[in-house]
């Protein structure tokens, strides 16, 4: 079992570093299928071994100013509040059609994510003008360069997202990664590795929500499990942030699409198989 968990810590870890996002929704049914670990216990360790992982490759990355901190803390503040509602209503709302819910979201952006590889003009959806000709009437805009500019509009989206965010951090147990990294790419015109960088980022400050609600609502949380899925996140952290260098933007962009993808139909199965 102590093998077992270092391993699947890896997983999570190669997940977070490579794409910025993916590793709690892995984390949860390899702690739950593969450790035989409790299903609410499961979303604690989650939290706080993403949480952890996630500060291991957001520091370098602060270091190499990849993380945009205007945006990532506006995204993590509102995180930070929707985590708590998150933890009440997983007590409330049948998790299997929630799920197979996000799984279909999942498969929504996946899709804007791969037209976006291939094409940077395409328009992300977010206001149903923006591909017209003329002025650009996106909700979220940028200097030439590359600021953002943080008008209402842009901010009350951005806090809409971040709140989306936390609540499903709190009701799964994942760092919110799959919904943060899009989100930042398609909603503010971020840069992908930024946006990789920036949401690792915004996953440490979440984790500390949901696992603060976790404790306050009486879940167990072990804390030897935890630190076994942190030592192979760490490892796992480190060799996922070397390949992400080496692929180029596009590229990443549609790996991460593929991912995003194959834990979609894995979240779909898992629910409808319940």
């Amino acid at each position: 079992m102590f093998g077992l968990a270092i391993l699947f810590g890896s997983i999570v870890g190669f997940a977070l570093g490579l794409t910025g996002g993916g590793g709690g929704v892995f984390a949860v049914p390899l702690l739950v299928y593969g450790l035989g670990v409790a299903p609410r216990e499961a979303v604690g360790i989650s939290l706080a071994a993403v949480g952890g992982t996630a500060l291991s490759g957001a520091i370098p990355r602060l270091v190499r100013r990849e993380v945009e901190l205007r945006t990532g803390l506006l995204f993590a503040i509102a995180g930070m509040l929707g985590a708590p509602l998150g933890s009440y209503l997983s007590k409330l709302v049948p998790e299997n059609a929630l799920l197979v819910m996000f799984a279909l979201l999942m498969f929504v952006v996946a899709s804007r994510m791969w037209a976006k590889a291939k094409n940077p003009k395409v328009a992300s959806g977010v206001c149903t003008t923006e591909s017209e000709p003329g002025r650009d009437r996106s909700a979220c805009q940028r200097d030439a360069d590359g600021k953002l500019r943080l008008t209402s509009r842009c901010a009350r989206l951005l806090v809409y997202v971040g709140l989306m965010t936390g609540v499903l951090s709190g009701m799964f147990g994942v760092g919110g990664g799959f919904v943060i990294v899009p989100a930042l790419v398609l909603f503010s015109g971020m840069a992908i590795h930024q946006a990789v960088g920036t949401s690792l980022f915004v996953i440490v400050l979440v984790s500390i929500s949901g696992v603060a609600s976790h404790i306050a609502g009486g879940n167990e949380l072990s804390l030897q499990t935890t630190l076994q899925f942190l030592v192979g996140g760490f490892a796992g952290m480190w060799f996922g942030g070397v390949i992400a260098t080496r692929l180029k933007g596009p590229t990443l962009q549609k790996t991460f699409s593929i991912a995003v993808v194959l834990v979609a139909v894995f979240v779909i199965f898992k629910s409808v198989a319940l």
